[in-house]
């Protein structure tokens, strides 16, 4: 618990200045840490946006990969947050969970793999609590969605089957399973998956993916990769071989997609 107090006691005081891309205005991120409590345990997350821009814009749900909040998540969604969105970087673990490794983050994620209606259940509670936040920080409760990397691509398409009402949602990389097929009838948000061709750990489940989201009554599309293996958005992913691996390339294209899929729906005409 230790390690949880030091790392908001730190993140708290953690306030970037960077210069604006255009005309002399300076932006501000804040990176602000924002606690729950559900079915008795504490949750330890951040919320990222530019104060420097006054309008509201769309809030996102943004689950990281295995690893968990952590600097390179944080890093991760200051980027993706920029200017144009409020991202609320959500701990699914627990405050007391901060894997440092895959051995511990394998731990980490299997309790919620092997329980997916718990898993449903936390990403609809971090939606609650960024929704909650529209009263302090510049949320347009009109447009709201979810991003997920990995592990966290497939917290969000569980989010997107719980019915949760948000615009879209968007998936990195994740695993595509579910524990029934049958809650696709229900989704609500447009949803977009991107995998890489090669991606063993997640190619076997491609068709099945396939005939879930047939169901779906909602938009949705499913992009495979050429070229990329797992966790092609991943820069920490360095291995020159093997299944997890960083693609410059891939990762462009993606957050390209993500971002153009945001805006058309943030654009049409609400749920």
């Amino acid at each position: 618990m230790m390690r949880s107090v030091r790392f908001f006691a730190v993140l708290g005081l953690v306030v970037a200045a960077v210069c604006a891309p255009s005309g002399g205005a300076w932006a501000r991120m804040v990176t602000r840490p924002v606690a729950w409590t559900l079915d008795g345990t504490r949750f330890e997350s951040v919320l990222i946006y530019d104060d420097a821009v006054s309008a509201r814009r769309p809030g996102l749900v943004m689950v990281p990969n295995w690893h968990g909040v952590n600097a390179i998540a944080i890093d991760k969604a200051r980027m993706i947050a920029g200017r144009d969105y409020v991202i609320l970087l959500t701990d699914m673990y627990g405050a007391s969970v901060r894997p440092t490794d895959d051995a511990q983050s394998m731990a980490a994620v299997k309790p919620l793999m092997g329980d997916r209606v718990l898993m449903r259940r936390r990403a609809a509670q971090a939606l609650a609590v960024l929704k909650s936040l529209a009263g302090t920080a510049p949320i347009d409760l009109s447009r709201l969605a979810a991003i997920g990397f990995c592990f966290g691509g497939t917290a969000v398409l569980d989010l997107a089957r719980s019915g949760a009402d948000v615009r879209a949602v968007v998936s990195f990389h994740g695993n595509l399973t579910t524990d029934d097929p049958g809650l696709a009838r229900g989704i609500r948000a447009a949803v977009l998956a991107m995998n890489g061709a090669d991606d063993r750990t997640t190619s076997p489940d491609f068709a099945s993916f396939l005939a879930e989201m047939g169901q779906t009554p909602t938009p949705w599309q499913f992009v495979v990769i050429g070229h990329a293996v797992h966790c092609f958005t991943e820069t920490e992913a360095t291995a020159p071989t093997g299944l997890c691996r960083y693609n410059p390339a891939a990762a462009r294209q993606s957050y390209d997609l993500m971002h153009r899929w945001l805006a058309a729906r943030f654009a049409a005409p609400g749920p």
